[in-house]
């Protein structure tokens, strides 16, 4: 027993299994950096003053503050999905999806529209790293399960 060598691939399969480890970490640390970036305006759900530190907007009109109140709750919904997600893989991919879907149909909206203030940049700028961050993270979960 002593001195005997360990069986053929053995090595291979710690290797293998160290780097789907690896990929795993990486792919829960994207989920989670785009998870705190749906959560930041969460606090905009205290009301009007907040979501106008957020936004660099005036909310004193009930409606509007209502609406981005709302909008407030919904991200941290999503936030916090991702944030879970980052942790189950077999909701990976239902996450990623959502996360694409905030992140690129706020950019497109943007886009699209222009003329927005530096408060909203600082959202576009946000979604961005929002962005790079889900591609990396899906690519890395995409990569490892070998198109599964």
């Amino acid at each position: 027993m002593l001195g005997r060598r360990p069986a053929r691939g053995t090595a291979r399969q710690h290797s293998t299994t160290q780097t789907e480890s690896q990929v795993q970490k990486l792919v829960t640390a994207m989920l989670i950096i785009a998870a705190i970036i749906h959560l930041l305006p969460l606090p905009g759900v205290l009301g009007s003053e907040r979501l106008s530190s957020l936004y660099g907007l005036n909310f004193e009109e009930a409606n509007i503050a209502i609406l981005m109140r709302h909008r407030a709750v919904l991200f941290g919904l999503l936030g916090l999905f991702l944030a879970y997600a980052a942790f189950r893989p077999a909701l990976q991919p239902l996450a990623f999806i959502g996360g694409f879907v905030s992140v690129v149909s706020f950019l497109a909206l943007a886009y699209s529209t222009g003329g927005y203030n530096a408060g909203t940049a600082r959202v576009i700028l946000a979604d961005w790293v929002a962005l790079v961050c889900l591609v990396v993270g899906a690519a890395a979960a995409v990569a490892s399960s070998g198109g599964r």
